[in-house]
């Protein structure tokens, strides 16, 4: 007699109900940068936008967020 003998069911069951669930994190320790390609976005932008508008957005994209997230982040936060 084999000694798993306990019914798959049920084991599946456990392991699946075991798993936490994953939640997402925003690294804020490391700053990654900007291409020189995002500079010259940026720059661009800058002639349609307010001051503050454009530091949110620099400040979002040097830890890595995309320039659309900055761009719509910021303008709920200050407004064009």
């Amino acid at each position: 007699m084999p000694y798993h003998t306990q019914d798959k069911k049920k084991v599946m069951k456990s392991k699946a109900k075991a798993k936490p669930k994953k939640k997402v994190v925003i690294k804020k320790g490391k700053k990654m940068g900007m291409s020189q390609n995002q500079k010259d976005k940026l720059k661009e932008h800058a002639k349609h936008h307010s001051t503050k508008h454009m530091s949110i957005m620099k400040k979002m994209m040097k830890g890595g967020t995309s320039f659309r997230v900055a761009h719509n982040a910021a303008k709920k936060m200050v407004g064009k």
